[in-house]
């Protein structure tokens, strides 16, 4: 029954085109042409809305892609840039070996023990035992230790996080670690001598091999004084226990050093 009443209106609109009853309503009957005019702006109205959609959803992810390609290549201008600012310091013909860093994005995956939230597993499979610095918001945010092969992130704060930092405009010496608190961090082993202040920058030395020179750390709060060194309580600029991505930084010269230092013990052996 179905197919026959669907088969006698199809019959009755194709006869209404052929015999173009469609033009005599549209003269006889205004309404309907409006009606007409109205479904078709209507279905077009639609069918943009449809296509800016999914215009617009390939566009966030193309821009999410080229926004991480972007923090990374930032990353590389930084250490670039503090490389040949530390050049401007040496006569012209002191021969700097030239640095190459290697950036990888990583992902915190989860806390290893849920009464520190220092300490993380991240989605890094480690290549050897070295430890590497982990980067975020151009800040040092931490470092990396190999695990029992899989990548164990010591973010700020954590008592095993420690790196070499300069402090102020005279680039005092230090040892960033943990502080007695959550909220900040401490520099310990500033010699006695050196001139700090509260308010003085925090970055990092590069002379650890762990961070290039340069990478923000936070700001002096207090300085305390003892009979063998100086330390300094430090306010660090990023919540690192907030971050779910972090980038790595590896220093590839010290593969090349390893590499010719071993091959120097082979010879002379």
């Amino acid at each position: 029954m179905r197919k026959l009443l669907f088969l006698f209106l199809f019959i009755i609109a194709s006869l209404s085109y052929l015999f173009e009853v469609d033009e005599i309503l549209v003269k006889k009957f205004s309404f309907f042409n409006d009606l007409k005019i109205s479904y078709i702006n209507k279905a077009i109205s639609i069918s943009t809305s449809i296509e800016k959609y999914f215009n617009q959803a390939e566009t966030i992810e193309r821009l999410r892609d080229e926004n991480k390609e972007l923090k990374e290549y930032k990353i590389l201008y930084s250490a670039t840039k503090k490389q040949l600012d530390s050049i401007k310091e040496f006569l012209i013909h002191v021969e700097i070996p030239e640095i190459r860093p290697e950036i990888e994005l990583v992902k915190v995956l989860s806390y290893i023990n849920f009464n520190d939230f220092t300490k993380v597993w991240l989605d890094k499979i480690p290549q050897d035992d070295r430890i590497l610095g982990l980067i975020t918001e151009n800040s040092a945010a931490g470092i990396i230790v190999n695990k029992n092969g899989r990548s164990v992130g010591l973010l700020n704060g954590n008592k095993d996080c420690s790196y070499a930092v300069f402090i102020g405009g005279n680039k005092s010496p230090g040892i960033i670690t943990s502080g007695e608190n959550g909220s900040e961090l401490e520099i310990k082993y500033i010699p006695i001598w050196s001139e700090i202040n509260k308010g003085d920058e925090v970055i990092t030395s590069g002379m650890d091999n762990i961070f290039f020179e340069g990478l923000k750390v936070g700001i002096v709060t207090e300085v305390i004084n003892s009979a063998e060194m100086k330390i300094a309580k430090v306010k660090p600029y990023v919540n690192v226990l907030k971050k779910k991505y972090f980038y790595t930084y590896k220093n590839t010269n010290d593969d090349t050093i390893q590499q010719e230092n071993t091959l120097e013990e082979k010879t002379n052996n």
